[in-house]
């Protein structure tokens, strides 16, 4: 079943929405309407969707440098990765192109209508050596009764937050720990369930997921030749944020296996090869992957 996507180039480039043929839509929203006056260097404003987060989710700046800023559309196609699969992007069939310019790079993202849902193929620009962490911080609208599906065993990291939920000691100093999925340390993670005031972020290292929600089924799948691909997590089940807290689950493909740039170790972050350019392709589809 195609995917119709929604995006919003004038505030950072947002998905503002992710819906198949028949009426569901997959993102979910809050009403923050701070969202549409922010500027470079801002906290980050949730209002839900999908955010372009790069070069980093956490630390600083927050949630990256590209969803506070404008994207500019661009009447040539950006094209799409040479992949390993030997995919290519059909030029006729694109229906979004834009850029971004930040600081140290620039980011180009076309996406594109698939028989069975979206691809959206990026390139960032940047000088030789330049690392970075980039997320579809995608935030669904799931029911409690949905669950990810992702390979037994696949490695694992959890995060500070984490440290109440575990029957361990959390390491001290440690900026994660790792187990296997879909229960590292003993914390299982492939069920959403209902509130329970807990928050939880997770990299599982991954290229893609299936989401199953009754009989609904949305998959990712993430390429990019030679950089690190993985699935963050984030379980938010009004346990953020403090004072205020409310629900929000985000499934996140993801480049790189940390939350913040300046955590990551060798391996740990997308770099910048000699060409210049790093190119990667996401997917979303309504078929399911994971059987």
């Amino acid at each position: 079943m195609p995917l119709e996507v929604v995006t919003d180039p004038a505030h950072g480039g947002r998905w503002t929405s992710l819906r198949t043929t028949a009426g569901r839509e997959w993102l979910w929203h809050r009403e923050a309407p701070e969202r549409e006056g922010v500027s470079p260097g801002d906290a980050f404003v949730d209002a839900g969707g999908l955010e372009e987060c790069v070069p980093t989710i956490r630390g600083t700046p927050d949630h990256g440098s590209a969803w506070p800023r404008p994207w500019t559309r661009v009447p040539d196609q950006v094209p799409g990765p040479a992949l390993a699969s030997g995919s290519a992007p059909d030029p006729e069939r694109a229906e979004d192109q834009y850029v971004v310019r930040c600081d140290r790079f620039t980011l180009g993202r076309t996406i594109r209508r698939t028989g069975d849902g979206v691809a959206a193929d990026y390139v960032l620009t940047a000088d030789v050596g330049f690392r970075f962490v980039w997320a579809a911080h995608a935030l669904l609208d799931l029911s409690d009764r949905a669950r990810l599906r992702i390979r037994d065993r696949t490695r694992t990291r959890l995060f500070p937050e984490a440290a109440p939920l575990l029957a361990r000691t959390w390491p001290a100093g440690a900026a994660w720990v790792e187990g296997d999925w879909p229960a590292p340390c003993g914390l299982r993670l492939d069920r959403f369930g209902p509130d329970d005031g807990t928050a939880v972020g997770a990299v599982v290292d991954a290229p893609g997921c299936c989401v199953h929600d009754g009989q609904d089924r949305l998959s990712t799948a993430l390429e990019a030749d030679g950089q690190p691909t993985s699935v963050a997590l984030w379980r938010n089940l009004g346990g953020f944020p403090a004072g205020r807290p409310y629900r929000s689950t985000g499934v996140e493909p993801m480049l790189g296996r940390v939350f913040d740039l300046a955590e990551a170790g060798p391996g740990d972050a997308a770099r910048v090869p000699a060409s210049g350019e790093v190119r990667w392709r996401l997917t979303f589809s309504t078929n399911c992957r994971c059987a």
